[in-house]
């Protein structure tokens, strides 16, 4: 954003629920949207969503934007102003990791499956600008890194930070408290206090809190996103990841971080704490190189697609 901002004055639009973190920046526009809600045994909850979604409100949304003011629309695999561009016929620019999905050489399982519908429709544009582990298409970047995840000063104090927002913390720390004697750090967007349970605290999701325990730990163990993994692997974290059951995004940011060697858990089964003891005393990290090309990318952006 504050890229941006140096081409002119920049508006912020924020649709969906399910975020754990505020924006510091003031919004213009904040919707309802279309979210999915993460269950707590590793999936999707398909009927919390069902009962969240507002198709109504969500078309009402759509064609009340305003948009014909602006020379340039950035989408962020958001569908409210992606829709309401197509609606208008404007043209509109994804700059997101999801776009990346519409190069068929980015990795997927080989079942095909019908969430490439939701790749596709979920938030359609006329233009994309992709983020992945690796440049699969000449429209693909490797992850933009923030700013305070660069500066930041490693350090190696044992312990392992934890994000998979898709189990329940109780669960999680029960199983963890069974595996070799190290420290967890959980972070749970359903606690509101901090508790601690043998050798695992669990904290409340806050990102200051949880770039710390990142930047000093031995190892992150989170789902199949792909922002969290990006930065714990170069911060050279070891990683390990669960992605979320009848995820498909998370399927396939799991098989291409397991292309370049992070190791990959599908359930949390009985073998579980056996993978997981085998990865807490392996010594392997995975090495990438992330460069910092942002501003290039913003710069080449607005020059290729910016009106007037």
């Amino acid at each position: 954003m504050p890229l941006l901002q140096q081409y002119g004055d920049l508006d912020l639009l924020v649709s969906g629920t399910e975020a754990e973190v505020s924006l510091a920046q003031p919004l213009k526009y904040r919707f309802h949207g279309f979210s999915f809600v993460f269950g707590t045994n590793g999936g999707v909850d398909n009927w919390a969503t069902f009962k969240l979604m507002n198709l109504p409100q969500l078309w009402k949304d759509i064609h009340s934007l305003p948009l014909k003011q602006y020379d340039l629309i950035i989408n962020d695999f958001e569908p409210v102003s992606a829709w309401a561009c197509r609606s208008l016929k404007i043209p509109s620019v994804s700059l997101s990791h999801q776009c990346s999905f519409k190069s068929p050489k980015t990795p997927r399982p080989a079942k095909w499956s019908w969430a490439e519908w939701l790749f596709k429709y979920y938030s359609p544009t006329t233009n994309q600008v992709g983020f992945h582990f690796e440049r699969y298409d000449d429209f693909i970047h490797t992850p933009v890194i923030r700013s305070e995840i660069r500066s930041l000063q490693t350090s190696n104090a044992g312990h392992y930070s934890v994000y998979l927002p898709a189990f329940d913390d109780k669960l999680l720390a029960g199983i963890l408290n069974k595996a070799k004697k190290v420290q967890w750090h959980i972070f749970s967007k359903r606690q509101k206090t901090a508790y601690v349970q043998h050798n695992v605290q669990v904290f409340p999701v806050n990102n200051e809190a949880f770039n710390a325990s990142l930047a000093s730990c031995e190892g992150l163990l989170t789902g199949g996103g792909f922002e969290g993994p990006a930065e714990a692997l170069f911060l050279q974290k070891k990683v390990m990841m669960i992605p979320m059951k009848g995820q498909y995004e998370q399927q396939c940011n799991a098989l291409a971080a397991s292309k370049l060697g992070v190791p990959v858990v599908y359930d949390i089964d009985d073998q579980f704490v056996f993978h997981l003891n085998n990865w807490i005393s392996s010594d392997k990290k995975v090495v990438v190189d992330f460069p910092d090309e942002t501003a290039a990318v913003v710069d080449d952006l607005v020059k290729r697609y910016a009106r007037g």
